[in-house]
């Protein structure tokens, strides 16, 4: 299996324009420029050595302190030399990426998935509508600087008979917490001289 994996990670080096190549846990990880995205990607898909034709997922993950705050990671499984390789590439808040559905149909949900989950825009996505959350829905879950507790409560009224939308009330105010009494407070009496 290791020579496999370097064989596999040296015909991308010599062939594709990466940022980074290694092999960690018995898998290939690269990063590559959003423009040298689909090209990779061809290359990955189409060379007889490579051979990385099942997309097995598309993940993104979110670092708000950064210039370019998404990580997009893709996943690919060789069938033939049964062997994984992430791609990873970095976009800003405000840019999107090509789509890859030409290439891999499947890309479709999981590109929606992360459009839905981190506002993620694809560029000549065929339908990049919310997938997971609700159509009215405002702002995106995953993001790091979403509010734990949503935007909008949700609920059926019976009175009303229909799904009424809320804005987000905490029902009890934030409480002074201490190792001794937990949910009433300290209750600090002072000690009397016996004497």
């Amino acid at each position: 299996m290791p020579d496999i994996l370097e064989n596999t990670l040296s015909t991308i080096k010599e062939n594709c324009k990466i940022n980074d190549g290694f092999i960690k846990y018995e898998q290939i990880q690269i990063t590559v420029n959003p423009e040298e995205l689909i090209s990779t990607l061809e290359f990955l898909k189409d060379n007889d050595i490579c051979q990385f034709r099942q997309l097995t997922d598309i993940a993104g993950v979110d670092f708000p302190e950064r210039l370019n705050r998404f990580d997009i990671v893709y996943h690919f499984l060789s069938f033939k030399n049964n062997i994984r390789i992430r791609v990873k590439t970095e976009i800003s808040e405000n840019s999107a990426i090509q789509s890859i559905t030409q290439l891999f149909p499947a890309a479709n949900w999981f590109e929606r998935e992360a459009f839905d989950m981190y506002g993620i825009q694809f560029t000549d996505h065929p339908d990049l509508r919310r997938i997971l959350t609700d159509y009215g829905f405002e702002g995106y879950p995953l993001r790091k600087d979403f509010p734990l507790t949503g935007n909008v409560e949700v609920r059926y009224d019976e009175i009303e008979k229909k799904v009424i939308y809320e804005p987000v009330k905490l029902q009890q105010d934030y409480r002074n917490f201490d190792i001794q009494s937990p949910w009433e407070g300290t209750k600090y009496t002072e000690k009397k001289d016996t004497e």
